[in-house]
């Protein structure tokens, strides 16, 4: 194989056979393929797509280019979920335990944060004494103790994802929907879940910008995950406005626990609740709105926080922090975001908000930023609700004073105010199934 050959046939719009597909992912992840070949080749991926059989084979192998784990014990009862990136996102916190006290199997690797979106593994790393890595023994048994464990991505985890993503985001060819699929479900299936649900976001705050393009990306991945043999199914969700009020670390996991014990914001108990009924719906064989009903009855019963609990506390955390998470890491300085006219709040850049965020250090600009757990952003008004001039509508949380007029003018920078009352949007656009 020659892969100045693949590149011509991509380029002039012809599809790539599996061997050649096949091929070209082993031999770029051994490095017998140098960086400005590949980069010709996603360019022209980028121009002139990839059919369903295409976008199959490069996801199967991208998953097939390392480690793998097998989660056949655990038959059709292991689920995983999977979010495309955005602000105050912290619904694996929730979902994970919710799903598995309805009786699903959630070995989880999650990711870290980079840029304006929150990472799970960084939100965990904040609960005091927990360990997001387990050794293979010590993951598996504390799934099986108590139906859920989340640790970080393991090194050699579909390593061709890590060299082709890199290779993407300095090279403008991140935004393929074949690429973006091939990543996203290559990690899942080496990850080894039999149900995976997934969590398209769109509008500002995420990468795709309308409900259109997330739902051919969704649909996408779906029909990956159907040819895969997986139980697949996606649902579209609003990130025009954070999730929920709370953007950081530290604060997220105080919020999640609210929602885990029934008194969480709307938005957020809606799509976790959504997420981890669908889990439960591919793994157990039941209806949604059954399986919705009892994820709502696992959240107002207590039976979700007593699993987070449980979970957690095999994974090392300290108790404590759960039962009092006031005593998790706070900043030094807390500062009011003051309403400087009146009217109604007409739109938020969730994106600028998360950027805000990172800014006071919730959040890395690098790979090898530092996290401080405890920064990060309250928000007190969003998107629809009335504000007069000096109102708080937000309060920012830091330990680096410097920092604070470029979080601020970037959060000023987020919000529109207009006379009227803007029109609600749905949280939820649509579910997808194969």
């Amino acid at each position: 194989m020659r892969i100045y050959d693949l590149i011509l046939k991509k380029k002039r719009g012809h599809a790539l056979s599996d061997t050649e597909i096949r091929e070209f992912v082993s031999a770029y992840t051994e490095g017998s393929i140098p960086d400005y070949q590949v980069s010709a080749l996603l360019m022209a991926i980028c121009f002139q797509g990839m059919n369903e059989r295409e976008t199959s084979v490069l996801t199967d192998a991208i998953s097939k280019s390392g480690d793998t784990v097998d989660l056949s014990e655990f038959a059709s009862l292991s689920a995983d979920k999977h979010s495309t990136g955005g602000v105050g996102d912290k619904t694996t916190l929730i979902v994970a335990p919710l799903a598995a006290a309805l009786g699903c199997k959630v070995a989880k690797m999650s990711g870290r944060g980079l840029g304006h979106t929150g990472g799970t593994i960084d939100k965990l790393e904040s609960i005091p004494g927990y360990k997001t890595a387990l050794s293979a023994e010590d993951f598996f048994e504390t799934v099986r103790k108590c139906g859920v464990a989340v640790v970080g991505q393991t090194g050699n985890l579909a390593p061709a994802d890590k060299k082709l993503y890199a290779l993407r985001d300095v090279t403008a060819t991140v935004d393929s929907i074949p690429l973006i699929a091939s990543s996203v479900m290559g990690k899942k299936l080496a990850a080894g879940a039999h149900s995976i649900v997934l969590d398209v976001k769109c509008g500002n705050g995420a990468f795709m910008k309308t409900p259109e393009e997330a739902e051919n990306l969704a649909k996408a991945m779906v029909k990956i995950g159907a040819s895969a043999g997986r139980k697949s199914s996606a649902f579209i969700t609003n990130m025009n406005i954070p999730l929920g009020y709370a953007i950081g670390n530290s604060l997220e996991v105080i919020e999640a626990i609210d929602t885990l014990k029934g008194h969480g914001p709307s938005d957020l108990t809606e799509i976790s609740v959504a997420l981890a009924a669908e889990m439960a719906s591919l793994s157990l064989g039941i209806e949604f709105d059954e399986a919705k009903c009892r994820a709502e009855n696992a959240l107002t019963s207590g039976m979700a926080f007593e699993k987070f609990k449980e979970w957690i506390s095999l994974q090392g955390a300290k108790l404590e922090f759960a039962e009092n998470p006031e005593k998790l890491a706070k900043a030094s300085i807390v500062q009011e975001v003051l309403a400087e006219s009146d009217g109604y709040i007409k739109s938020m850049d969730a994106e600028k908000i998360g950027l805000a965020a990172a800014e006071l250090g919730a959040g890395r600009k690098t790979k090898d930023d530092e996290i401080d757990f405890s920064a990060g952003i309250i928000l007190r008004r969003k998107t629809g609700d009335k504000i007069k001039k000096g109102d708080v509508i937000a309060t920012l949380h830091t330990n680096r004073h410097a920092s604070l007029t470029l979080a601020k003018e970037l959060f000023f920078a987020s919000f529109e105010i207009a006379s009227d009352m803007p029109q609600e949007e749905p949280l939820i656009y649509k579910m997808i199934r194969e």
